[in-house]
């Protein structure tokens, strides 16, 4: 059963990875659509800014710290194993620290620094933005559904 300080860090681990996946969702939904919309460099210059000002203590706070509770909730599970939601925790940890974190480190983060080389005005940079777009829209629908069902399985484990 799952109680006291280790209830406690579940229960935040699971908040920390709702709430990505709404940032996540709302990048994907309206973000990087309306950026898209743009002409390339308005959105591109717009998206070289976001990256850098997204960059800070609350957003890497959550984004962070979330994959350090899921870490911490981890191995305390393996610890207690078989009690009962041990399955559900492992695999909602998990979700976040491979679905999220490591899509974002291989995918989403790489992307980003190859953006941020770019001209916004050079015209050969329409063809790279599009491709952006769509990669890093994808990518991040992944870490988006990955963050979300980290937070179900977490709340399955906290009901369990």
């Amino acid at each position: 059963m799952i109680e006291g300080p280790y209830f406690v860090l579940a229960l935040l681990a699971a908040l920390g990875s709702g709430l990505m996946a709404g940032v996540f969702f709302a990048f994907s939904t309206s973000v990087m659509k309306t950026l898209a919309a743009l002409p390339h460099p308005q959105g591109l210059a717009a998206m070289q800014k976001l990256n850098v000002l997204i960059i800070n203590p609350l957003f890497i706070g959550v984004f962070i710290g979330t994959a350090g509770l899921c870490a911490v909730v981890a191995v305390v599970t393996f610890v207690l194993w078989p009690d009962k939601g041990t399955i559900e925790l492992l695999v909602g940890c998990g979700l976040y620290l491979f679905g999220t974190l490591g899509v974002s480190v291989a995918a989403n983060i790489p992307r980003n620094d190859a953006m941020a080389k770019l001209d916004p005005e050079a015209p050969e940079s329409a063809d790279q933005w599009r491709e952006y777009v769509t990669e890093w829209t994808a990518w991040n629908h992944v870490r988006g559904g990955a963050s979300l069902a980290a937070c179900a399985s977490l709340i399955l484990a906290l009901a369990a």
